[in-house]
């Protein structure tokens, strides 16, 4: 059995196309734990509709992750958002690649919206495929999930990348699949962005604290991918002038709260 974990708060915008997502998987083993933290709509309601579990917990996104794993009965866990959506045979591409001897599993996401901002996060996004720096997993056998002491419940922000270096580094091998998540923005502001980065930047620090050497990677405006890709971005030149306007307003509003 596999376990799908997904942390709520007011979700109900997407949620549902989430969960049929996870219940059209081809696999055919599938828990569904949906964490909420006190969702005031129709989070829970959706959840019930396709027989999840749900756990209400005053929790922030780290803390509920585990919250869900500690409840999960399946060898492996899955953590999904709930603006995500899967493609049908994620699960039975981690499932394949697991039997390959890794203990977690990266599942490359694509990123969705609308307007031009929406736009250049995903060209932003199909920068990072294949980028060990930027991507980190998300399905994990749960036995070493708990051996390497899941998610650092003092990081709010690079928590996902914090697991992966631990699991690295304890031993365990992190492997890729080609089917995608779809991560679903909406209707994505310049305002939206900065506003999430500032919350992100309130931990930042303590990631670095303990990754120095990745943080220097992952935080700058230029990342490796963007010179990689060079050409895909000059393909794209107007997007990705947006793009780099967007990362140094997010770089800006990261440092203001940075502590």
């Amino acid at each position: 059995m596999v376990s799908v974990v997904i942390p709520t708060f007011n979700s109900e915008r997407f949620l549902e196309k989430c969960l049929a997502s996870v219940k059209e998987q081809t696999c055919g083993s599938v828990e569904i734990i949906v964490v909420d933290n006190h969702s005031i709509d129709r989070t829970k309601e959706i959840a019930q509709k396709y027989q999840a579990k749900v756990i209400s917990v005053d929790a922030k996104r780290s803390k509920a992750r585990n919250i869900g794993a500690r409840e999960a009965k399946g060898k492996w866990v899955f953590f999904v958002d709930s603006d995500m959506e899967l493609a049908a045979s994620v699960v039975d591409d981690c499932l394949r690649k697991a039997d390959m001897g890794y203990s977690g599993i990266i599942v490359p996401e694509v990123s969705v919206g609308e307007g031009f901002w929406a736009e250049c996060k995903a060209l932003e996004k199909s920068l990072y495929v294949g980028d060990d720096s930027i991507e980190a997993a998300r399905f994990f056998r749960k036995s070493v999930f708990e051996g390497v002491g899941g998610y650092d419940l003092d990081l709010e922000a690079g928590e996902d990348w914090d697991l992966n270096q631990r699991t690295r580094k304890a031993g365990y091998r992190i492997g890729r699949i080609e089917s995608t998540i779809k991560h679903c923005e909406g209707r994505l502001s310049l305002r939206r962005t900065i506003q999430k980065k500032r919350y992100y930047g309130k931990t930042l620090n303590r990631y670095a604290l303990k990754h120095p050497y990745d943080a220097r990677l992952q935080f700058g405006i230029v990342r490796p991918a963007f010179l990689r890709c060079w050409k895909k971005l000059a393909r794209d030149p107007v997007h990705a002038l947006g793009m780099f306007v967007m990362k140094t307003c997010e770089f800006a509003a990261t440092k203001l709260d940075c502590r």
